[in-house]
């Protein structure tokens, strides 16, 4: 027996012994003397036996802790005793007291002579063994975490003990905060961050600088707006978008059409792959590159040299034959003529006199190319077109071209390095005219599936609330949108980005998110990359399950941006905080790589079931507590606890909460809280524009 208790203390505490054994459930009988409501040989009074409540069995390595799960009465026939045979006595039934408890950890004593708990059971004991009651200290000991820094709650199942996490491993690893409307998610959620700052505060090595912490909570409901008003400007940083220059305590949110990756594009514009998305991609390709060379003319002859290059590779792996594919060969008969036009029109407009020979390169293969067409071109009876192409013909114009185009690459030293990925500056104005012209370029009917494609594009950047966001007036450079949205050393940046997007077109909203987690996991990626250590950094997700389902065939590009960052955002400091009330509506390879649950109400079978699949079997027992759960109590499992705990979060003033209350129908209702509407303001606001009283009154 090991020295963790003497043999008076086993005696004096014991309750039961363990009937059955198995690795998920320990079945007790309870000792007909063991408390009935109210233990006081614990040190203090203590309830027992009650649900989720903690009891200890001593072996070899210190105590197992245990959570009861289920308590009962069974009745058993009073045993015949020798001595009362005679009296021939009736056998009646008599009840006995049984529990089940789960095993969570192992409860060791240190060389300081205090108590400190280890996640997991590696020895279980046997039949007959005594299961007894924690006294106050150990029952502390359980639920008070040796390395918790960060105060969350107390244990009402512990005498109220302090619950304590530890940052690195609450955010280190994803975190998932699951519940129902009104049981306090939102208010958890706020509650975490205000509660690190404020302990990091007091812990920092230098009270004269500022934080070194970066949140980025993306809110689609704008509830988190002013939770966090009292911290001041310069540590928390406020996005949305401006319908009113007048509107104030809150930036402009930018994300310009620039910062995109080609990914996004084809999502925003639903391009599809047969041309159109060959085209944008090589659109983007052109502008980025063109930006680089820093000349517009050179850009123009850059981009048609490049496009050139393009049309003629995708003949040349198939050059056409006349007679077996007439109507390819007519199409490619086209567009070599349209090449043929514009190469006299670029020479004469665009080609500068004498960069690095590029006039004398391109007037060669202007020639070149012109003789190639003559020696192919037949007249006859007033008609005329084109003899087939070898593969060598249009093989020798390629290399003509790729030398022409390295004279011009040259002028930028990085432009070999650039993608259509590449966040790189450029025009938005000149992408849908540059990408039609293309299509022309192209050729048959090309152009026409290329125009319903710039009809959608024009249509979405067309919406005065997305306009300003991917196309702003006063334009951000990637190095001040890093500044900006993620921070630097500096009190000026704010320790806190909150993000409002509930003005965000319906349609649009799930490109605006992706593509924010996507630039905040490559920056911190790339951070890694040259500094060779991470960059500590949490992006929140409020209502996570509007933007993480799997939308099927038509994929969902939030969905993969975030897939990647819960497979690998952790390697370089950065971690996500979801917060949903329909689990069962997450994708479950983001969920599978949350390491911490947070758990409040869930009443919905579905989302109880898969709750329940993505923790232990063992805590099925803890977990069934969940539909009657109050507000603001909560499981807490996972990495950043050593055990399953019941959780009362500490309280958050009003003015701290986010804005998620319910509407006050009742007190509405009886006139004791006034509603003024007009609708006139409403419409106004809602269709852009301004009544006739209204613009009497600036006039005036």
């Amino acid at each position: 027996m090991s020295t963790f208790f003497d043999f008076d203390e086993i005696r004096n505490l014991t309750i039961g012994t363990i009937e059955s054994v198995s690795p998920s459930e320990i079945k007790v009988l309870l000792e007909t003397n063991a408390p009935q409501n109210v233990a006081i040989n614990t040190g203090v009074p203590t309830h027992f036996p009650k649900i989720n409540g903690y009891v200890l069995i001593p072996n070899e390595t210190g105590a197992i802790v245990a959570v009861i799960n289920w308590i009962g009465i069974q009745y058993s026939n009073y045993p015949i005793r020798k001595g009362f045979r005679d009296f021939e006595l009736i056998d009646l039934p008599f009840p006995l007291r049984k529990m089940t408890v789960t095993p969570l950890g192992i409860l060791k004593k240190t060389k300081e002579n205090n108590f400190e708990i280890e996640r997991g059971v590696y020895s279980f004991p046997s039949v007959g063994d005594n299961v007894i009651l924690p006294t106050d200290r150990q029952l502390n000991a359980i639920v008070e975490n040796p390395d918790g820094k960060i105060e969350i709650g107390v244990s009402p199942l512990a005498s109220n003990a302090s619950i304590k996490v530890n940052p690195d491993k609450l955010f280190g690893r994803h975190l998932a905060i699951l519940g129902n409307t009104g049981s306090g998610k939102s208010c958890s959620v706020a509650g975490l961050i205000r509660w690190s700052l404020i302990e990091a505060e007091k812990n920092k090595v230098d009270k004269d600088k500022p934080l070194n912490s970066r949140f980025i909570i993306l809110d689609p409901n704008g509830e988190y707006f002013n939770a966090f008003d009292d911290l001041g400007e310069k540590k928390v940083k406020r996005f949305a978008i401006k319908l009113d220059d007048s509107e104030d305590g809150f930036d402009q949110l930018k994300l310009p059409a620039w910062m995109w990756n080609s990914h996004e594009w084809i999502s925003f514009s639903q391009a599809a792959p047969g041309a159109q998305r060959p085209l944008l991609l090589q659109t983007l390709l052109d502008l980025k590159k063109g930006k680089q060379l820093q000349n517009s003319n050179l850009v123009k002859v850059h981009s048609f040299l490049t496009t050139t290059r393009n049309n003629l590779n995708s003949y040349l792996g198939n050059i056409p034959l006349k007679g077996s594919e007439y109507g390819r060969f007519m199409e490619f008969s086209s567009v070599l003529t349209n090449i043929r036009t514009d190469i006299d029109y670029v020479k004469n407009e665009y080609i500068p006199s004498e960069p690095n020979g590029l006039m004398q390169a391109y007037t060669t293969f202007g020639t070149d190319y012109n003789n190639l067409l003559n020696s192919r071109t037949w007249n006859s009876n007033g008609k005329s077109g084109f003899n087939n192409f070898s593969f060598e013909d249009v093989s020798s114009i390629i290399n003509k071209l790729d030398n022409v185009i390295s004279l011009i690459s040259s002028e930028a030293t990085d432009i070999c390095k650039i993608n259509p990925d590449t966040p790189i500056f450029f025009e938005l104005n000149d992408l849908i005219p540059y990408l039609e012209q293309l299509a022309e370029n192209q050729g048959g009917n090309i152009l026409q599936f290329v125009q319903m494609l710039s009809l959608r594009m024009r249509f979405l950047f067309a919406d005065e609330r997305l306009n300003g966001v991917v196309q702003p007036t006063d334009d951000i450079s990637l190095m001040e949108w890093l500044n900006l949205y993620i921070g630097a050393n500096d009190a000026e940046n704010g320790q806190i980005t909150l993000i409002d997007l509930s003005l965000i077109p319906s349609d649009i909203i799930h490109i605006v998110v992706a593509v924010l987690s996507r630039l905040t996991f490559e920056a911190v990626q790339r951070y890694r990359k040259i500094n060779k250590q991470e960059l500590p950094t949490t992006i929140v997700l409020e209502e996570a399950h509007t933007f993480l389902r799997d939308f099927g065939i038509n994929g969902n590009i939030c969905l993969e941006t975030f897939e990647r960052i819960a497979r690998e955002g952790r390697k370089f400091g950065l971690s996500m905080v979801l917060s949903s009330q329909r689990p069962s509506e997450l994708s479950q390879t983001v969920l599978s790589q949350c390491n911490t649950f947070l758990l409040h109400r869930i009443v919905n079978d579905r989302d109880q079931e898969l709750v329940k699949k993505l923790v232990p079997d063992s805590l099925s027992g803890l977990l069934k507590e969940l539909p009657i759960l109050p507000s603001r109590k909560a499981i807490l499992v996972g990495w950043a606890f050593p055990i399953p705990v019941l959780v009362e979060m500490n309280h958050l003033p009003k003015e701290h909460r986010p804005k998620s209350n319910d509407p006050e129908f009742w007190d509405i209702w009886t006139g004791k809280k006034d509603r003024v509407i007009d609708w006139n303001k409403i419409v106004n606001d809602w269709q852009g524009s301004q009544s006739a009283e209204t613009e009497e009154e600036d006039l005036l």
